[in-house]
Parts: structure tokens; C-alpha cells; sequence
């Protein structure tokens, strides 16, 4: 098969280097890539993959790209071309795709319609307002004492939130997002849920339009600082399993969450395959959704990855064609971290261009693969090249283990202003709770 993932992050990094391992692929290209994409090779062919300059929001080119190259699977690794209906587009001009259509996909590129549809299809979620105009939410928010979280309505980067513990916070994060339009016109509707007390944890689920396959749990950390301090981030580093849900446990959430997701999508007309992505809360009073995305998380999709024991083309061949209930997803029992080592600055502004060193060395250490996410090739040099530059992700027997592993591999490397977590998987072992 050939084969064409689209992005350019350390989500399309793991999911490049997963599908290289199948035996189906014989050529694979990713659109625009990376410096460490471009040093993978297929299994099967040992052909390298190619890194194709197109812009992962430039539809029309990715299009033509697929039918010149006669591509015969096309993944979707951003939320972004899925909100644009990259999806839509391909499947019009025959093309196999997978990942969410624009309708679906509004369960990540709106919150004012996932929030909607939770409370319509008893989905448990945190009490909410949608607002348009600066004065209700104002009122909403003092009538939640200021603790809550203002979220835009569109796609933000995972930036689009901001936790608020007082009026006068509330007050600040409304005018904002919504006045200021901090997210432009991600910012012209805004959520606001109540601030919710407990345990944050990330589900993914495969779907097929009528299935849902649960993967294991894992633990997001989205704050750039130790100690969950720090603005929001696209996530500083992750780990799985967690251990706050037994297996039975997990399954009476997943059941609490997909079952009437599945109904609602059938009712709705809403054809969904591809993944679910749903950032939950186990609070007092029981797990409730705080948003859904509809795509791998990152870096997720790291820690999934290097677990998965399946094919991964054919998990999402059935994912495309309807036929996930055959099929059996199979775990590696051993646990997986991930540290993202960051740009000095990020998430704000931020340095590019600064040579990385000692990526050869951390790539000899056993059960350890550094994923590239913001990097390029300059002069034969890899060099920083975004905020996220890589997610060092390592197994382990147990979660001590793959931590000490990370932690081992990312002390090889370095890069100028470099700043990453030194606490990915604390909250494991110390059962501290976040809040949103």
C-alpha cells in the first residue's frame, strides 16, 4: 500500500514511524513532515519516507499530490484540515481517507456544538453556558463565583482555555477572548464551564461509524511548568497507563461516555470514523467530559503507540470501512513517558533555528525513541523548528521504570534555552489532582 499522512508534528512522527512497521506499506509519504520523519524507512521495502513541502491546510495540493501519487490511504493527523473538510474533499474525488468528516469533526472545532450535544444526549459533563456578548457571561461566570474555565468556541492550538478562580479572573479571560478576540474567530462564541475538581484524564476511541474500540487511559500534562504552573500548552509531556481506573472501572466509564455519544451520532446523522478524544474529570460525583477532540492526541499518540501490539494500518483500514468489531486491540502490559523538550519562551514567542545535540546518543538507549515534532534540516544540521521540538518517549516494566528511561534520554540532549517538565508521571505516584 501507499500511504500519505498529513502534518508535521510529533503525533504525525509516531504514527509515521507505527505504519512503517507494517508489512501492508511499501511507500510512504507525509505532508510537510520533519526532520525525523524523513530518517524513517519502511519494514517491508526499506524505502525512506518522504517529506513532500504542502502545507497541511493547502487541500487542494494534498489532493492532487494523492492522486498523482495514487495513494491508497491518506491519514489526518492535524485538527485542522478535518475542520476544513480535507475529508469531505477526498472521499468527493474518490480518494480513501481516514479520519473524521467536517461534521464530525465539529466535536473538536466547536465547543458551543459539543457542549450542546453532551447535554442533549446525557453525556456527564460540567454545568455550561455558550455565550456571544460580553454581559451574560459575565453574570454566568459571577454566578459560579469566578471559578470556572472560558473556553473559545474554535480551534486554538490547545490554547483556548483559560482556568479562572475569581470574577475578576472571569472578567479578564471574557473580554479577552470574546471582546479581544484573543483566538480570532476562534474567539466569536466562548463556553463556559464550571470549575471542575478531581483528576484529568485522556480517553481515546477508535470509531467506525458504529463502533468504538477504548484504548487504555493515559495523563495529558498541559501546563507548561512543574507542578501543573504556567500557561496552557499543546502538552508538555504525557504517560499510560494511569493508575486511577481499574480495567472494570475504565469500561463502565467508556460505556458512560460512547454509548450515548454513539446514539447521538446516529441520531444526529453524524458518520464518525476515525478517533474520538474525549479530556474527562473523575470528580466526587463521578467522571464528567470537559471537551472532545476528534483526533490523536499529541503526545498521546506517542505513549499509544509504542503500547500498540496491532497493525496500525489495519486498525484504521477496518476504521474506514466499517468493520472495527472484528477486531481486537492488543496492549503491550509494559508502561510508556513521554517529556516534550520545548523551546525556551514557548508557549509564547519563541527562537528557531538552534542546532540539537545528542540525539544519536539517546536513540541508542534500549526501548527509547525520541519523536521529532518541531525540528528541521539546515545545512545537515537538525535544528529547532517550533515550540513542541521533541517528545523523548520511552517503555518501561512499570511506570518508575519508563520514567526513569524519558528522564534518562532527554539528560543526552540539548538545545539552546531548552525547557522541559521534570515531573511527567508525579501524579501516579502522588495521586495530586488537577483542576478545569
Amino acid at each position: 500500500m501507499k500511504l500519505l499522512v498529513i502534518g508535521s508534528g510529533g503525533r504525525e512522527h509516531a504514527l509515521v514511524w507505527k505504519l512503517a512497521q507494517s508489512p501492508h506499506v511499501t511507500q510512504l509519504w507525509c505532508a510537510p513532515g520533519n526532520a525525523g520523519i524523513q530518517q524513517e524507512r519502511t519494514e517491508k521495502t526499506g524505502k525512506p519516507v518522504e517529506c513532500v513541502n504542502i502545507s497541511a491546510e493547502d487541500l487542494p495540493k494534498l489532493l492532487a499530490f494523492a492522486q498523482e501519487k495514487k495513494i491508497e490511504l491518506t491519514i489526518v493527523g492535524p485538527d485542522n484540515p478535518l475542520a476544513l473538510g480535507i475529508v469531505d474533499l477526498f472521499q468527493k474525488n474518490g480518494r480513501r481517507i481516514w479520519g473524521p468528516n467536517q461534521k464530525a469533526a465539529q466535536f473538536e472545532s466547536s465547543k458551543v456544538f459539543s457542549q450542546n450535544f453532551m447535554e442533549k444526549y446525557g453525556i456527564p459533563t460540567a454545568c455550561a453556558g455558550t455565550f456571544t456578548v460580553a454581559g451574560p457571561a459575565k453574570a454566568f461566570a459571577a454566578s459560579l463565583g469566578g471559578k470556572c474555565a472560558v473556553k473559545a468556541d474554535g480551534l486554538a492550538l490547545g490554547k483556548g482555555v483559560l482556568i479562572c478562580t475569581s470574577v475578576a479572573e472571569a472578567n479578564k479571560a471574557i473580554d479577552e477572548i470574546l471582546v479581544g478576540k484573543a483566538f480570532g474567530a476562534a474567539s466569536a462564541k466562548i463556553v463556559i464551564q464550571e470549575f471542575l475538581e478531581g483528576m484529568e484524564i485522556s480517553l481515546h476511541a477508535l470509531c467506525d461509524g458504529k463502533t468504538a474500540k477504548l484504548f487504555p487511559t493515559s495523563q495529558d500534562h498541559k501546563r507548561a511548568l512543574d507542578g501543573d504552573q504556567g500557561l496552557n500548552t499543546g502538552g508538555m509531556g504525557t504517560y499510560s497507563p494511569t493508575p486511577f481506573l481499574s480495567d472494570a472501572e475504565l469500561k463502565k466509564v467508556g460505556n458512560a461516555i460512547l454509548n450515548p455519544w454513539l446514539r447521538g451520532c446516529a441520531e444526529e446523522k453524524i458518520d464518525f470514523h476515525g478517533i474520538l478524544y474525549p479530556g474527562f474529570m473523575l470528580t466526587k460525583t463521578g467522571p464528567k467530559v470537559l471537551e472532545f477532540n476528534a483526533r490523536f492526541g499529541d503526545p498521546e499518540t506517542q505513549v499509544y503507540l509504542t503500547r500498540l501490539k496491532n497493525d496500525l494500518v489495519e486498525l484504521l483500514d477496518a476504521s474506514v470501512n466499517g468493520t472495527l468489531d472484528k477486531i481486537e486491540m492488543k496492549w503491550s502490559p509494559m508502561a510508556a513517558v513521554c517529556v516534550v523538550m520545548a523551546s525556551g519562551g514557548y508557549p509564547g514567542s519563541y527562537a528557531k533555528g538552534k542546532p540539537i545535540l545528542g540525539l544519536a546518543d539517546a536513540a541508542k538507549l534500549p526501548h527509547t525513541k525520541v519523536f521529532h515534532a518541531g525540528t528541521a534540516l539546515q545545512d545537515g544540521q537538525i535544528v529547532t523548528n517550533g515550540g513542541r521540538v521533541l517528545g523523548v518517549t520511552a517503555l518501561g516494566r512499570d511506570l518508575k521504570a519508563a520514567q526513569a528511561a524519558a528522564y534518562a534520554a532527554v539528560e543526552k540532549i540539548c538545545f539552546e534555552a531548552v525547557h522541559f517538565r521534570r515531573d511527567i508521571g508525579a501524579k501516579a505516584f502522588y495521586g495530586v489532582g488537577t483542576a478545569a
